[in-house]
């Protein structure tokens, strides 16, 4: 069997010791990055960030990180900017998870998320996260059919997202799905305790191995899903004792979230994490166990409505500061006299259509037809 090695590929780069000396010595920004570019055959980008020299995350080096000691860190993100964030801190995996459906589209769950619609934010993910493992969360009802669905499922997001790896959730029952998509050449993820997708089972998004008998019964599912070849678990809301068991058992990484500190990684939704959402739905939505590291909601709130009383109020633009494109008085004297040519029918024309909305703004006004508040 070709098994879990078979699934692997170390993606790497040389180690340019003389190019990090190098950056190190450059003061400027966009100007050293362009000579730091074109001397070592780097992106000014990469020179500018710091990311020149780092390798590309794997699978491989995430077991070798377990076996360290090391812990790992793995952010959900959804699209370009956030991923772009996540490898310019050194996050080490960046999964785009199936919770888009409910942080960036607005469900009640993620079961509604479709494939079209997870490998459209892979693919954003893909283009930002360079140097972090990117794994695309297979979404409901894409791979629970058949090992074969699985498989298929899988090279789709490998294949037209970039991805990768994938993850899938289930515990035994699914270890034979996995396994396929493993000997098939794709890396996995598996993931147990709390599984999202599966809530009309669980019947909501509650703790799960509360009980020892509950407890047993997932370290199970953590010791299938490594034997089927996954590379990692994510470990879900269960007591921190269970989290702890499920790692010790294993010889592969567990990425907790709600499962207390005793795994190996820990994950968390970017938008939870930053604090970015203030809306009621998010809140609605937000885990007990996640942590605002920084309350970015807030200060996003402070500048759109900051946008909105500068625009309402005139003074954004300004004419000095924010309105850069300038036109010789030569080509505005020579503005000025073409619209002269046909002011006088824009005017008519202006009459005309501003009668049009006048009438149109009064249907609405008076309700002719039959809103709320109609008055006959």
């Amino acid at each position: 069997e070709g098994g879990f090695f078979s699934a692997l590929a170390i993606t790497s780069m040389p180690r340019h010791h003389q190019m990090l000396q190098g950056l190190s010595r450059f003061q400027g920004r966009a100007q050293s990055g362009i000579c730091f570019s074109r001397r070592f055959g780097v992106s000014a980008a990469q020179a500018a960030t710091g990311t020149a020299g780092r390798r590309k995350m794997s699978a491989m080096e995430l077991i070798a990180k377990r076996r360290r000691g090391e812990r790992i860190t793995m952010v959900t993100a959804y699209d370009y900017p956030s991923a772009l964030h996540c490898d310019l801190a050194g996050i080490d995996i960046v999964l785009v998870g199936d919770s888009c459906g409910m942080v960036e589209l607005g469900y009640d769950t993620t079961q509604p998320v479709t494939i079209d619609e997870m490998m459209h934010h892979a693919r954003a993910v893909v283009r930002g996260a360079k140097h972090p493992l990117v794994v695309g969360d297979l979404p409901f009802g894409s791979y629970e059919v058949n090992p074969e669905q699985a498989q298929q499922t899988a090279y789709r997001f490998v294949k037209e997202a970039g991805v990768d790896c994938v993850k899938m959730e289930g515990g035994r029952k699914m270890a034979p799905f996995a396994q396929k998509v493993v000997n098939g050449g794709v890396a996995v993820m598996g993931h147990v305790g709390l599984t999202p997708q599966a809530i009309s089972v669980l019947g909501g998004f509650r703790a799960q191995g509360r009980t020892a008998i509950k407890a047993r019964e997932l370290v199970d599912d953590a010791l299938a899903l490594e034997d089927a070849g996954c590379f990692a678990v994510v470990v879900e809301c269960v007591p921190p004792q269970v989290g702890q068991a499920i790692t010790q058992a294993l010889e592969i990484p567990t990425i907790g979230i709600g499962s207390g500190p005793g795994t190996t990684g820990q994950v968390l939704v970017y938008h939870d994490m930053l604090g970015m959402t203030v809306h009621p739905h998010y809140k609605a939505f937000t885990p007990k166990f996640c942590k605002k590291f920084v309350d970015l909601g807030e200060t996003i709130r402070q500048g759109l409505e900051g946008f909105k009383k500068e625009v309402e109020s005139g003074t954004f633009p300004s004419l000095d500061s924010h309105s850069p494109y300038k036109m010789s008085k030569k080509e505005f004297a020579m503005f000025e006299e073409m619209m002269k040519e046909d002011e006088e029918e824009r005017q008519k024309k202006h009459v005309i259509n501003a009668e049009k909305m006048k009438n149109s703004d009064e249907y609405d006004v008076l309700n002719l037809y039959g809103g709320p508040g109609d008055k006959q």
